[in-house]
């Protein structure tokens, strides 16, 4: 320690000095940032300090030298403001036992940690850097671990390099590992030639992020290279909006706010050529459309062009094949089967069913309590009697196990049945590999967007029938696209639209009370009570604040005396995750109040958010190696401070994570309705506030309404469902798909 902390005071200019010590313990680090406080054992001093700074990897049994300037915190006292620092060897035993056994070695935790230091004491780390193999003389390692700790002390330094390079250029640590997983030892050099290239290759890092990468190795913001990535990167989000491509106009404008900055302005002329140019590149695929009734020229990148051309020439297809069936012995059938079973059919489920028998492609549409279920599952019933092989399929795990337990048959998530295979980055089954069925049943069609729509339709083969259930009223798929609506839309294919709401449905509040908001109409509560005699309740609570603690309430009081248990049976649903009501901070109160820290249960920090084991926790992207999918919920089974991973178990499957993959999960104490599609809860929490004004819509409201199977509880303010109600957000998504079909025929 070169110089003394100073006595508390107020410095005009302080002095940059140096200090040294051990990490003893981090009070705070945010990974996003690298923000980090700290508190350091300096040598000949028995006080802690507190440090503060941005550390691109920081653990406690670190030794650091460090340069930076005291200050007095108001609330905090003095602490040691970093500006640079470096790592220097532990140069005592407890300080190498904290540092190698702190996670910064996957294989390596505290136990271990201990023994190997206590076999070679001070002479560790040059042991492990020279003679890694002498590990083997450490009691309770063996030979094939060895190997895995030195693949991890390579791994770790070449990561620390590149961390250290990319927190220099505004990268967030967080994706360090990811970045060297993706890219190695050239890293750096990849970075540095062509920093947009993250953009495409590591999930987690988009634009914004390459962009100010770039700006700090200079490349000029009017380069072409920063426009052809901006444009691309445009599109990527209105992507995220659902359109698969944008009119001319829609793209210059877009592109030229987004690449804007302090100190340039795109010219929209230069915008318009590099796209011309870029479709002749083949980065780009311009076609002539007609939107919002005007002839217009849109753009789309090539993989979504692609799709929407092909899966309409498939649909096509499909239309074209021949089938005949014996309508006189189909309807025999049904008057057997409805007498068997002692069912009634309404008209138009009669209807359903023998449109089912003689069509290649049926839609069958339509909201809560009108009968798909059952009309679905006479459907799989008169093809089994037809003599066909039916496989059963939806776009989430909980659709499908659900869509099981209705028909008595095996049912599969589209990406399983489709066998994706991580080797080729594809699916097994396609147009030369079709499924080995002459019929399909997918339900929650709603939510297919146009890839996976595409990859399905290519796998069914043309002499199939394929049967598509879905709800239009709920929100359309959260990828691009609007497959089951302009399917519809082009009048090219077979709909049969349930209207009539059975008796035992209309005594259900949800169900009337979802058919009320679609019409407009606000729905009837009943308010919360101890014993309610409605299966829709309402709570009011005028600020977001009064809502959190209501919420908190229905979980420790109400629901646990109705016989509902918080852990497993209720899902808090919000329209955002931003916000006091948003996922984000109820996922930190319910988790508290839901699954509280205690000494049995592993815990770990990242990114600021606590995972502990028992935590409920949901999928946010496709992970094909792994076989879980966006939306996907699980509950996390173990964490392994050694191995350095987290197995989350969904449904009966175990699902390792390495943490530096971790940022595929989040809580899902509370998850937005978005991500709720295809799902359905015994109880949903639904909270409704002005503060999500932006995404409240009448098909929003809806669908989470619908997702509860038992009890539905609003909370907020009837403000906020008024306008959510109001609101018929049904906005224009640019697809051709509907076109496309009507053109082909």
């Amino acid at each position: 320690m070169n110089a003394p902390r100073p006595p508390a005071g107020t410095y005009q200019a302080p002095p940059v000095e140096s200090l040294q010590g051990v990490v003893e313990r981090l009070t705070y680090h945010s990974e996003e940032s690298g923000y980090t406080v700290a508190r350091l054992k300096a040598p000949r001093t028995s006080e802690l300090v507190t440090i503060t700074g941005n550390f691109a990897n920081i653990q406690a049994g670190q030794t650091l030298q460090l340069h930076g300037t005291w200050k007095d915190h108001p609330k905090f006292g003095t602490q040691f403001q970093v500006t640079q620092y470096r790592e220097t060897k532990p140069a005592t035993i407890t300080g190498m036992e904290k540092y190698l056994g702190s996670g910064l070695i996957k294989g390596v935790g505290p136990v271990t940690a201990k023994r190997i230091v206590a076999h070679f004491g001070l002479e560790t780390l040059d042991i492990i850097e020279q003679q890694i193999e002498r590990l083997v003389e450490v009691p309770g390692i063996a030979q094939k671990r060895v190997k895995l700790i030195q693949a991890a002390w390579v791994t770790q330094k070449a990561i620390k390099d590149v961390m250290l390079f990319l927190q220099s250029h505004g990268v967030s640590t967080t994706y360090a590992v990811k970045i060297y997983k993706q890219y190695g030892d050239a890293s750096i050099t990849t970075v540095t030639h062509n920093p947009y290239q993250l953009a495409t290759d590591v999930y987690g890092i988009g634009f914004v992020t390459a962009d100010a990468i770039a700006r700090n190795l200079g490349i000029a913001p009017g380069s072409e290279f920063r426009y052809r990535a901006g444009t691309l990167h445009v599109l990527g989000e209105a992507a995220e909006e659902g359109h698969c491509f944008l009119p001319g106009e829609a793209l210059v404008d877009r592109v030229v706010k987004r690449l804007e900055i302090a100190d340039h302005r795109p010219n929209p002329v230069q915008v318009k050529t590099l796209s011309e140019q870029m479709v002749v590149d083949g980065e780009l695929v311009k076609t002539e459309a007609l939107i919002a009734g005007l002839e217009e020229f849109g753009y789309y990148a090539p993989p979504f062009f692609g799709a929407e051309q092909k899966l309409a020439d498939r649909v096509r297809q499909l239309l074209q094949q021949p089938l005949e069936v014996d309508a006189a012995r189909v309807q025999r059938w049904l008057d057997r089967f409805v007498e068997t079973t002692g069912t009634a059919l309404s008209e138009q489920q009669r209807h359903a069913v023998t449109m089912a028998a003689s069509q290649r492609v049926l839609i069958l549409t339509g909201g809560p309590g009108c009968g798909k279920t059952f009309t679905t599952r006479t459907i799989v019933a008169l093809w089994k009697a037809m003599g066909k092989t039916i496989v059963l399929a939806s776009p989430t795990g909980r659709a499908a196990q659900r869509l099981s337990e209705m028909t008595g048959q095996e049912a599969k998530t589209v990406h399983r049945l489709l066998e994706f295979d991580p080797k080729t980055m594809k699916f097994k089954r396609d147009v030369d590999n079709p499924l080995p069925a002459q019929a399909l049943v997918v339900d929650e069609a709603s939510m297919l967007d146009l890839f996976l729509a595409n990859s399905l339709l290519k796998a069914i083969a043309l002499d199939s029938q394929l049967l598509l259930v879905g709800d239009t009223d709920q929100l359309p798929s959260v990828g691009p696209g609007a497959v089951l609506q302009d399917l519809i839309a082009s009048e090219q294919i077979p709909v049969v639209r349930l209207t009539q709401v059975f008796r035992q449905a209309q005594a259900s509040h949800i169900v009337s009370n979802a058919h009320r908001i679609n019409q407009g109409q606000f729905p009837q509560l009943e308010p919360v009570s101890p014993a309610p005699q409605s299966d829709c309740l309402w709570l009011g609570a005028p600020e977001p604040e009064d809502g959190v603690q209501g919420i908190q309430d229905l979980i420790t009081d109400l629901l646990p005396a109705l016989g509902v248990d918080p852990a497993s049976d209720v899902q808090v649903l919000c329209p955002m995750t931003r916000g006091v009501v948003g996922t984000r901070h109820l996922n930190t109160v319910l988790q508290q109040l839901i699954n509280p820290p205690n000494s049995s249960k592993a815990e770990l920090v990242r990114s600021g958010m606590t995972l502990r084991v028992g935590d409920r926790v949901i999928q946010k992207v496709n992970d094909y190696d792994r076989e879980v999918f966006n939306g996907d919920l699980g509950t996390i089974a173990a964490i392994d401070v050694e191995e350095q991973d987290v197995t989350v178990r969904f449904a009966e499957r175990l699902v390792s994570y390495d943490y530096a993959d971790l940022n595929e999960i989040t809580l899902a104490w509370a998850v937005t309705i978005h991500k709720s599609q295809g799902s359905e809860y015994p109880v949903v929490v639904l909270p409704i506030y002005m503060q999500h004004y932006l995404m409240l819509s009448r098909n929003l409201i809806y669908t989470g309404l619908t997702r509860a199977k038992q009890l539905a509880i609003l909370v907020g303010t009837q403000k906020a469902i008024a306008l959510a109600v109001r609101q018929v957000k049904d906005q224009q998504r640019y697809t051709l798909l509907d076109q496309r079909l009507r053109e082909a025929r």
